[in-house]
């Protein structure tokens, strides 16, 4: 009989931290190694479901029927990217996202248990 994982999955949103606009190309090549580096430890360690950064554009919709209510706007509070990630418990899961290279540039991490359905 297969042993059951006790690892949950959690979300991982990612806020601020660098704006490409604002940085060199060496500056950049330096933060995306970082982070390549950083998800490759988690990969190795099978920690690391998935994650994307998200395109700049977006719309909010609200409402009963779904209604566009405004533009999406690009804000320090703004969602930049996300990874899915496999954790004992939400204490890992925030001690996994603590090593993140987005600290580096003042950005933050949201750390969100998935609940099973």
């Amino acid at each position: 009989m297969a042993k059951k994982s006790m690892s949950k999955e959690f979300m991982f949103l990612f806020r601020g931290g660098a704006d490409p606009a604002e940085l060199s190309r060496e500056e950049m090549q330096k933060v995306m190694s970082s982070w390549s580096t950083w998800m490759g430890q988690l990969k190795k360690r099978g920690q690391l479901k998935r994650g994307h950064p998200l395109d700049d554009g977006g719309k909010v919709l609200s409402g009963r029927k779904g209604q566009e209510v405004r533009p999406f706007a690009e804000t320090e509070e703004s969602v930049g990217g996300y990874l899915l990630v496999h954790a004992r418990n939400l204490s890992q899961a925030a001690k996994i996202a603590q090593g993140c290279p987005i600290f580096e540039r003042g950005g933050s991490v949201e750390v969100r248990p998935i609940v099973s359905m």
